[in-house]
Formats: structure tokens, sequence, C-alpha cells
């Protein structure tokens, strides 16, 4: 198990256009630009790359630097024409992508969980309600 604040990244190639970056510990502001380093050295090592998958089972915490840190893979991913995959994300992250209105760019059209469907995002509210209040 990591130490409070430890960040593991495990890299691997299950297909040639493939990589894979495993997340394990806490993805905060100690550590945050270690993720964008890993994922900009996978997609210059392998220029074949069209799918980066990031295994986030072993992800225990992630703040907005480690979001911002996942905003910025998603940006080096598309710049190289590739597509990115979150797996196995669990609530905590699930939460932090949906509130924070990022689970759409971050994930895409394609739901990589294998659990249960996430919860519908509350829409607009209606024209007769006040903006104030609960």
């Amino acid at each position: 198990m990591n130490d409070l604040g430890e960040l593991s990244l495990t890299g691997s190639r299950p297909r040639a256009d493939t990589a894979r970056l495993a997340i394990a510990g806490d993805l905060d502001h100690t550590n945050a630009d270690q993720l964008t380093k890993a994922v900009e050295e996978l997609l210059g090592e392998h220029g074949a790359v069209r799918w980066l998958r990031l295994d986030c089972a072993g992800l225990q915490f992630c703040d907005s630097y480690g979001l911002a840190s996942l905003l910025m893979v998603r940006r080096l991913v598309t710049a190289a024409s590739a597509e990115l995959h979150l797996d196995n994300r669990a609530r905590a992250l699930e939460r932090l992508l949906v509130v924070t209105h990022t689970v759409e760019y971050l994930t895409g059209a394609c739901d990589d969980r294998e659990t249960e469907p996430r919860e519908a995002r509350p829409g607009p509210l209606p024209e007769n309600s006040s903006e104030g209040g609960t």
C-alpha cells in the first residue's frame, strides 16, 4: 500500500496501438505533474498509440491539481490523435468528474467502468424556478 501522498504509475503495452498506465495512490498537488510527464513519455516513445487507458482502480484520492492533470492528459492524448479511457473509476473519482462537469470531456461517449451506470446529472432549472436556494 502507498504511503500518504505517494503516487505509483505503472505503464504497459497490452497491444501495439494501446498504452496502459495504472495509477495507484494519491493524485494531488504534490505529484500531479508526474502523471502528465509519464503520459508525455508514453506518447513520445510510441507514436503509434491510438488508445491510452488509465487504470484508476488504485487511485485513492484526487484533488483539484490531480483533476487538472487529468485534463492536461486529455489534451495531450487528443493532440496525439489518440483516445483516452479512464478505466475502473471509483465512486469518489466519478463524483469528482460529475460535480466538476468534466466527466463527458474526460471519458467521451464510452463508459469504461464495469460497475453500475452513473446517476444522471441534474438538468437545468425549470423556467419558473428561482435560481436562489436549494
